[in-house]
């Protein structure tokens, strides 16, 4: 069963798409935590981060990140955020980052 990001990478679900490449598809988080909120989501249906691939272009959502921060004119700064298993805070089991900014972000995080 495809997850909940790849039906929306699939246009199966509607999303707010700020940002695609052949590599991933960037949508606003439904719940944002900070004014800029975007989930960069690839559009392999890796499960998360520890099952990323030895192969592969795996610079795809930090050059988005990147680009997409450009776009949205955080400035300041923003933060980039990849949650990893149910203890690390992931609850789609699908690789993915957080770009959050809009705003000072405090430390720590959790």
């Amino acid at each position: 069963m495809a997850t909940l990001f790849t039906r929306i990478i699939q246009r199966e679900i509607p999303a707010d798409i700020v940002y695609e490449d052949e590599h991933v598809v960037a949508f606003r988080d439904i719940n944002p935590q900070a004014p800029v909120h975007i989930v960069i989501a690839t559009r392999e249906e890796t499960p998360g981060l520890a099952q990323l691939p030895d192969q592969g272009d795996h610079r795809a959502i930090l050059n988005a990140a990147r680009l997409i921060a450009e776009q949205q004119g955080l400035k300041g700064g923003y933060r980039l955020v990849i949650n990893q298993g149910e203890d690390g805070g992931q609850t789609v089991p699908h690789l993915h980052a957080h770009l959050l900014g809009g705003r000072a972000i405090g430390w720590p995080p959790g």
